[in-house]
């Protein structure tokens, strides 16, 4: 079994493993380097929230208003997937509940961005928006 391994040299291994590692890090995903915004529309307790955001290099921030006037805003992180990138959130809402977290994911489709989600103070929400 070992002298079948040695086919290959430590050399050529190495510049495998190395060549490969540059390459992943070298090619990011398009959803991690192109700049997107988006409008967001939801629903909580039969009230309409209201929320735009912008995104760039895996972070983000998206302001709204909620239930009862509440207003604030949310720091973003993306797990940038090429197509598909899900988020986690937290922010600072004015009214009775003062952090607020959110969660969902991002469809990119060329230049669109579809999306969904749900916010702790602005409910459950659907999102549009484009890539620059």
């Amino acid at each position: 079994m070992l002298n079948r391994l040695r086919i290959f040299s430590r050399q050529t291994i190495l510049t495998s493993v190395l060549t490969a590692c540059v390459f992943t890090i070298a090619t990011p995903a398009s959803s991690q380097i192109l700049p997107e915004v988006w409008g967001t529309i939801g629903s909580v307790d039969d009230l309409v929230s209201y929320g735009a955001g912008v995104r760039f290099a895996g972070t983000g921030l998206e302001i709204g208003t909620g239930e009862e006037g509440a207003t604030g805003a949310d720091f973003l992180t993306f797990i940038g997937f090429p197509v598909v990138s899900p988020y986690l959130g937290l922010g600072y809402y004015t009214g009775d509940e003062t952090i607020a977290y959110s969660g969902g994911v991002h469809i990119g489709a060329g230049k669109i961005v579809i999306g969904g989600g749900y916010h702790s103070v602005r409910g459950i929400n659907g999102q549009l928006g484009f890539k620059f």
